[in-house]
């Protein structure tokens, strides 16, 4: 009795330290989201603010602005763990904010408003949170993913629910840009 109990002791805790890892490396998947999350918010308040500046100077470009609205409204409706759906959306938001900023080369008043350049400087900083942000949890996803797949860990992850993360990309490689918003 005592042999199988220094038999079965180990493996138990060897099962509790891969169980462990994996509920770290979940963890840390699941706050490096939020931090994509939270940066995207950020770029999604920022623009009716946005909006609302070019929309004094700019009113006959209507399309360009409600694209932009429409667009933001739609990336705020993907399902909170949609990662790829939101990847898509995001970029097609990108794009649409690249064509506002292009849009503001012709109004010369608009690039000189103080109101425009506070948010443009808001937004540039944003867009570099976020690619820190998408880093950060690409990075959590594959450990995440490695430790899902690997032996002896894949063994304790199936039973437990374990499973891979998605990454958070763009795949159309035109809304890897990010908009330029230079003057």
């Amino acid at each position: 009795m005592y042999i199988a109990l220094g038999l079965i002791a180990p493996v138990a805790l060897y099962v509790i330290v891969i169980y462990n890892g994996l509920v770290r490396a979940r963890q840390m998947a699941e706050e490096a989201w939020s931090g994509i999350d939270v940066q995207l918010k950020r770029r999604a308040d920022l623009i009716p603010n946005l909006i609302e500046t070019v929309k004094g100077y700019a009113a006959h470009e209507k399309g360009t602005l409600e694209e932009v609205v429409k667009l933001r409204n739609q990336a705020q409706a993907v399902p909170q763990g949609d990662v790829a759906g939101r990847a898509q959306a995001e970029g097609l938001l990108s794009q649409a904010l690249g064509k506002l900023f292009a849009l503001a080369e012709a109004y010369p008043d608009l690039k000189a408003n103080q109101n425009f350049a506070e948010l443009q400087t808001s937004l540039e900083t944003i867009e570099s949170e976020i690619q820190m942000a998408r880093r950060y949890y690409n990075g959590s996803a594959r450990d995440l993913n490695i430790k899902v797949e690997s032996f002896p860990a894949n063994l304790v992850a199936g039973p437990f629910g374990f499973s891979k993360r998605e990454y958070f990309e763009i795949e159309n490689e035109a809304d890897r840009a990010v908009p330029s918003v230079k003057f």
